[in-house]
């Protein structure tokens, strides 16, 4: 198995129904490994236009995540996929940039990791502004790269509840997606198709 179908098949996770499923780990709640990562932005951040370059911003959002991932798996986990990264508004040098992150469902061995960014001048009391938001999933690995059992994550809040059935959706639509992919990628080839 290659190591793209090795990191794919570590975001599969088994449903609801499956008995492999049952937590046999206590659940953790969601509070427990929510992280708030903070940095002012300098001119080494920028970017051709004079702003933040979103790529730092991405590197932010993926440190938070892992962060929040390491938590509450409590061990490492590997960045398995980005979902759904906007950016809402510009970040300028002399921005505090605040990453917020959570845990919003966990998988057998993956976990969803919501991410909202703001940003605020600082030196201004002006409150934050939303700037950006993402979702990753993450999966919990093992000493030597394998996947390993995560702790539910238990809603702690009406907030918290929404998330994790939003990110129910985002899991089903990621599967579907690959799937359909996948199908038509195997009908190309059974046709003759080299891509």
């Amino acid at each position: 198995m290659s190591r793209r179908h090795k990191v794919e098949g570590m975001t599969d996770q088994a449903t609801d129904a499956d008995p492999d499923m049952q937590p046999d780990i206590p659940g953790k709640p969601t509070s427990a490994s929510r992280t708030t990562l903070s940095h002012i932005m300098t001119h080494n951040d920028t970017n051709l236009l004079g702003t933040v370059h979103g790529g730092v911003i991405m590197k932010l959002v993926d440190d938070a995540a892992g962060a929040v991932a390491g938590r509450h798996s409590g061990g490492p986990a590997v960045t398995a996929s980005m979902d759904e990264m906007v950016f809402l508004e510009p970040v300028r040098v002399g921005d505090l940039v605040h990453v917020k992150a959570q845990v919003n469902w966990t998988g057998r061995t993956s976990m969803e990791i919501g991410v909202r960014v703001l940003a605020e001048r600082w030196n201004e009391s002006d409150p934050a502004t939303q700037v950006g938001s993402a979702y990753l999933v993450f999966a919990a690995v093992d000493a030597d790269g394998k996947p390993r059992r995560v702790p539910p994550v238990i809603p702690e809040t009406d907030r918290d509840r929404r998330r994790y059935q939003e990110a129910q959706i985002r899991r089903t639509h990621r599967l579907a997606r690959r799937r359909a992919i996948r199908e038509l990628r195997e009908k190309r080839a059974a046709e003759g198709f080299e891509d």
